[in-house]
């Protein structure tokens, strides 16, 4: 009877400590994203840094980019909260950079000089000085951590190859550059193997992964996102690209013609090649093969014409197997990744039917959408909560003066009110001649001489130039809603076999103020060469005196021109802070009866015609 009373006491007891363990079980197992009006909410229990778990590993990609008959290592880190060691799973935000160790110097020095006459080879560039990256283990970056840890994420960073601790070669925009973030997501669902070393002796697992992943970035770190995308690789749920550079032709190359992004003059694909290698594993094997003998000989510096190597870089031939969700952001303008950049792809995703949304705002390089905007994309897409995100607006676009927070709501981008208004020219150089939107015949022939010593801003300013033509608007008497590609038509000729042609519009009369912000004084700017009028693959140097007819688009825009303003047209040739300076006195004659601009003006001409009054 004692014994029987004993053992009973002692399966009471643990029965006790049995319930008590699976009810601390099932407290811990509540614990989770929580999602409240369609978005993810700040959960107090993953709010605590100290008690966030931060490693680094090597994941195993599918390629060999240096060549050392090993597939290439991508160094990345992991951020997540505590509960993941009690089995807590969690999806995942992924920012990976070719920045994170740092980069080289941004001297201009070792820049191209831009002081070189078109068609010819360029001086020899000057070699980049040796740096040293910064040491990123364990934590490669902290970027996105503050912000989507607390909400219930695992937050990882990345290398790009050849940069950091990753292996490889930077190629910037190659195949590897796309492939090495899908190695990642491959590893957070658990297809490709983890290493804590380099040595690949210990292998490591993401058991607390969902497998679901998120990711986000701005500049270089906007466009592999979308280089990854472009993989179709299963578990990437959702991008937020910000400001990415969608194709390196058209971040340094224009309709045929040599251009730097902005505040970046000289600076070409090799460069960036040089400010972005930090892996000094088999650094001189990549720099032969890649830089050296691959872009130099493909870049064309000296023509500046589309080929087959550039169109490997340009992510809108990759977009077949994208399926991830898309908000796209870019500022209207960005001259340094000009807006082309999102509105090209996002055109095509629209195609694709492609769950999209774009946010523009007006300023210039970056800026992310409000973080309402990206959680409830991420929610949506990323937890397949069906918070209708998919059926808000297409397009949010900040007005001028607005606050970037309170974007305002349109049915899409361009505006579906829109509708093309061509212009025509009537002559009055030096001074400005006029624009109007009908033709007007017997116009005859325009000149001005090239001279790169004036910038565009000094010359949409001078009442009398000859570097310079210029065709203003009436005045207008209402606000004029412009949403869309402006494109134009000229016919030219020069007085050499080559030129660099520039093209603005332009709000005037021009503010002055220190307090002016860009979108008081430049509408949308263009760049081309008259020599590729037939084909972007290849120029053809131009018969002196000769007239040639080109169409091409300016940068997308979307803007409202405000009444007292008028709107210029403003053709020039070498502009200093993006083109070649060849020396100065170049002859470009424009034929005016052959000129026109198309633009896109919402309400069309009718609203146009109401704002410039009937007389005209």
């Amino acid at each position: 009877m004692k014994t029987f009373t004993k053992s009973f006491i002692i399966l009471i007891a643990i029965a006790i400590v049995s319930t008590g363990a699976l009810q601390a079980q099932k407290k811990k197992s509540k614990v989770g994203p929580v999602i409240v009006d369609g978005m993810t909410q700040v959960v107090p229990e993953f709010n605590n840094p100290d008690k966030w778990i931060q490693h680094d590993l090597f994941v195993e990609s599918e390629f060999d980019s240096d060549g050392d008959g090993k597939l290439d290592l991508i160094h990345m880190d992991v951020t997540r909260p505590a509960q993941t060691e009690d089995g807590l799973k969690l999806p995942i935000i992924y920012e990976t950079s070719p920045y994170f160790a740092g980069t080289g110097t941004g001297d201009k020095q070792y820049f191209w000089d831009p002081r070189q006459e078109l068609n010819t080879q360029p001086p020899v560039r000057k070699a980049f000085p040796e740096w040293k990256p910064r040491n990123t283990r364990p934590v490669i970056s902290r970027g996105q951590v503050k912000t989507w840890v607390p909400h219930g994420y695992a937050v990882v960073h990345s290398s790009s190859p050849g940069t950091g601790l990753s292996q490889g070669c930077p190629t910037v925009g190659g195949d590897n550059e796309s492939l090495a973030p899908k190695a990642v997501i491959d590893w957070l669902n658990g297809r490709t193997k983890g290493y804590t070393e380099l040595d690949r002796k210990t292998e490591v697992k993401a058991y607390w992964s969902t497998g679901k992943v998120g990711m986000t970035g701005t500049s270089y770190n906007g466009t592999l996102p979308l280089a990854a995308a472009t993989t179709g690789v299963d578990g990437l749920m959702a991008i937020i690209p910000i400001a990415p550079n969608t194709s390196y032709y058209h971040y340094y190359r224009t309709n045929g013609l040599i251009r730097h992004p902005g505040g970046w003059i000289g600076e070409d694909i090799d460069v960036l090649y040089d400010f972005i290698h930090s892996n000094p594993y088999l650094a001189d094997s990549c720099d032969c093969n890649v830089r050296d003998d691959e872009m130099l000989s493909n870049h064309d510096r000296a023509n500046g014409d589309y080929n087959d190597w550039w169109a490997g870089r340009d992510y809108l031939n990759d977009l077949g197997p994208l399926k991830a969700a898309v908000l796209m952001a870019h500022g209207f303008n960005d001259w340094n990744v000009v807006p082309e950049h999102s509105w090209r792809i996002s055109e095509a995703l629209k195609e694709m039917g492609v769950p999209l949304q774009m946010y523009y705002h007006q300023g210039g390089h970056g800026g992310q959408p409000p973080m309402d905007m990206m959680n409830k994309w991420f929610t949506r897409y990323i937890h397949g909560v069906e918070n209708g995100v998919e059926n808000d607006a297409k397009a949010w676009i900040v007005r001028e003066g607005d606050d970037r927070q309170k974007p305002t709501p349109y049915a899409d981008y361009p505006n579906p009110d829109a509708e093309p208004v061509t212009f025509y020219l009537a002559g009055g150089a030096p001074r400005s001649g006029s624009l109007v939107p009908h033709k007007i015949s017997g116009q005859g022939q325009e000149t001005l001489v090239d001279n790169v010593y004036f910038d565009g801003s000094t010359l949409a300013q001078t009442e009398f130039t000859e570097h310079r033509l210029m065709y203003v608007s009436p005045i207008l008497t209402k606000d004029v809603h412009l949403s869309g590609t402006t494109s134009i038509t000229v016919k030219m000729a020069y007085n050499k076999p080559a030129a660099n042609l520039s093209v603005w519009v332009v709000s005037l009369p021009w503010n002055k103020s220190r307090k002016a912000i860009i979108t008081d004084n430049i509408i949308t700017r263009g760049w081309a060469d008259l020599q590729n009028y037939k084909s972007m693959r290849e120029s053809e140097p131009l018969v002196p005196g000769q007239f040639y007819e080109m169409t091409f688009d300016l940068q997308p825009d979307d803007q409202v021109i405000p009444a007292g303003q008028q709107i210029g047209l403003m053709i020039f040739s070498s502009d200093k802070d993006f083109t070649l300076w060849p020396e100065p006195g170049t002859e470009l004659t424009l034929d005016l009866d052959g000129t026109s601009i198309t633009m896109p003006v919402v309400g069309g001409s009718k609203a146009f015609m109401g704002a410039v009054g009937k007389g005209h």
